[in-house]
């Protein structure tokens, strides 16, 4: 007998829990073809305690962690899954984001080094590169001259004081980036660690607090130098060893070119280990050695994706100088090999070829010193959680609306603030940058 709620239960054809004024769910209809015979299944039984696996339904946390700690992961085929968490984006006050950087950050990183301090930064790059760029384009007009005679008669001796006139002017050169190449790093780096933080440095104040670091830079230039010379020296050692021991010239050749081959992998190691070194020194105030050390402890874990961002940085640097110096130095040869040897056409000739050296190393110095720089930050903040640091201080400078010159402070492990850096009045500091 009926309820009015159901069925009785030898009733077949309406399930149990089905009024008898409803029709019957779809399939279990009196007499359909798709009705399964015998009785209905089981119901499946719910499930016991958390789920076993690594497995998770589509768009929830594991189990036992809130869905606000569930880490961002983009889909294959579109979007993230509803509920996933998007991290946010990373502070950015200056050139750089406040996290470990990639290779794009770097680079990018170090155009904006110019772009933001364009007068210290391309100012004294342009007067560095002036100065190691007169010399040698004298140099070159020299040489040019002395190819002239022999394009007329290529049976013609070469003038034997012009090559010598070329070799001092090559040499010189040479000795003057040396020195001013090693004060613009230092510089430059200097200028670097306020621009991580969005502020801006005058080349002035930039010398001022970089001049204490010079000996140091030139210390770790000969430290390095000499590193790189001794086995070389050796290697030509052994080459007159073998040749005074009268070694066919079978040998001497197998010998040369494991020779090279282990001399230039010695020297990808050791300059990549030592590159950190110039930001070290100046942003850490390290001495040469234990900015040496400093370095090698740096780049232990990185060594190849830092070697590759040195090598990739020098092929972009020599393709950008080459591009912007070629014309000049095009038409300066131009005139030279055209000009029937005039004192104008020699002055010209080493007006264009010198603008053409200093306008390629103007841009490629700071960019490869910005790189340098970037890199010592990225294997701290990599190595060492410094981005938290730079992070805190961000923040506070964010709240006081001002990038302090304390901030440099920030760079040297060995220096610790005894509480937040004070206001400064406008005109003693750099204003926060607005994006």
């Amino acid at each position: 007998m009926s309820d009015g709620h159901g069925s009785s239960p030898g009733d077949p054809g309406t399930p149990t829990g089905w009024a008898s004024n409803q029709p019957p769910p779809y399939g279990n209809a009196q007499g359909s073809p798709w009705t399964a015979p015998g009785p209905a299944p089981d119901p499946p039984a719910p499930p016991q305690g958390p789920p076993q696996g690594p497995w998770q339904p589509h768009g929830q946390a594991p189990y036992g962690q809130p869905p606000h700690q569930q880490p961002y992961q983009q889909g294959p085929y579109g979007p993230p899954p509803y509920g996933a968490h998007m991290p946010p984006p990373a502070m950015r006050p200056g050139i750089i984001p406040l996290r470990p950087l990639g290779v794009g950050d770097i680079l990018d990183g170090a155009i904006k080094l110019m772009r933001s301090n364009p007068k210290s930064v391309l100012g004294l790059s342009a007067i560095a590169a002036a100065l190691g760029a007169i010399p040698l384009a004298i140099g070159q007009v020299i040489a040019l001259e002395s190819i002239t005679p022999l394009l007329e008669n290529p049976n013609a001796a070469p003038d034997e004081g012009s090559f010598l006139s070329q070799y001092g002017g090559s040499l010189l050169s040479y000795a003057i980036q040396f020195v001013a190449v090693t004060l613009l790093t230092g510089v430059i780096t200097r200028i670097l660690g306020r621009a991580v933080f969005g502020g801006k440095m005058t080349a002035g104040e930039a010398w001022t607090l970089t001049r204490s670091r010079v000996p140091t830079l030139f210390g770790l230039v000969v430290v390095n130098l000499v590193i790189l010379l001794v086995p070389m020296a050796m290697i030509i050692g052994v080459f007159f060893a073998l040749s005074s021991a009268g070694a066919g010239v079978g040998v001497i050749a197998i010998v040369g070119v494991v020779a090279v081959l282990a001399y230039v992998a010695y020297a990808f190691f050791v300059s990549t280990r030592l590159v950190l070194a110039p930001a070290a020194a100046v942003l850490e105030r390290r001495g040469v050695v234990d900015s040496l050390l400093r370095s090698w402890h740096l780049v232990s874990g990185g060594f190849w994706r830092t070697l590759g961002i040195v090598i990739l940085t020098q092929i972009i640097a020599f393709l950008v100088g080459q591009l912007l110096s070629f014309p000049f130095v095009l038409g300066g040869s131009f005139l030279v090999l055209l000009g029937e040897s005039s004192d104008g056409a020699r002055i010209a000739a080493a007006i264009l070829i010198a603008v053409g050296v200093t306008l390629g190393s103007m841009i490629t110095y700071p960019l490869q010193a910005g790189v340098n720089g970037l890199l010592y930050a990225d294997r701290r903040m990599r190595s060492e959680a410094f981005d938290l640091v730079l992070q805190t201080a961000a923040i506070e400078q964010r709240r006081q609306g001002w990038v302090h010159a304390s901030a440099d402070d920030l760079w040297d492990p060995s220096i610790t603030p005894a509480g937040p850096a004070r206001h400064e009045p406008p005109g003693q500091g750099a204003p926060w940058p607005h994006s």
